[in-house]
């Protein structure tokens, strides 16, 4: 299993092997597999080249969910909804594509409940499930 390491104090991540759109399948594939489903996507290449004019490499961010976790977690802390849903990045990183998601034991620490920072821990467990399936054995960044 490939190490998942933190490419930021706030996030997890990989490189995995593949064609950009290929990694992007095989990321929600995963999602899904550990229980997650993205509820949104924002493709930051297409956003600003429409908004700004700029030409990006590709890049996307998935919002995912997993609805029995986060719905343990609104139970807990009412106002973890501004820090939902966890955000998975798969983007073009040189000839290499980059997959990142948020840590969210950091992310839900900000709550200092020991029930959320639990749930935390389990959708830490998935995601790093998730990025290691992803990077199907290559070494992480």
């Amino acid at each position: 299993m490939p190490i998942v390491s933190s490419p930021a104090p706030y996030a997890l991540g990989v490189h995995a092997p593949g064609a950009y759109d290929a990694v992007v399948a095989r990321t929600r594939a995963e999602l899904q597999k550990e229980g997650f489903g993205v509820i949104s996507e924002i493709d930051i290449a297409a956003t600003l080249k429409a908004k700004l004019g700029l030409d990006v490499a590709p890049q996307v961010i998935l919002g995912a969910c997993n609805p029995g976790l986060a719905h343990q977690a609104l139970l807990a802390e009412p106002e973890i909804g501004t820090l939902l849903p966890c955000n998975v990045v798969v983007r073009q990183d040189g000839d290499r594509v980059a997959v990142s998601a948020m840590d969210p034991v950091a992310a839900l620490s900000l709550t200092k409940n020991d029930q959320v920072a639990q749930v935390a821990s389990e959708v830490r467990e998935r995601l790093t499930r998730v990025l290691a399936a992803v990077a199907g054995g290559e070494g992480a960044k």
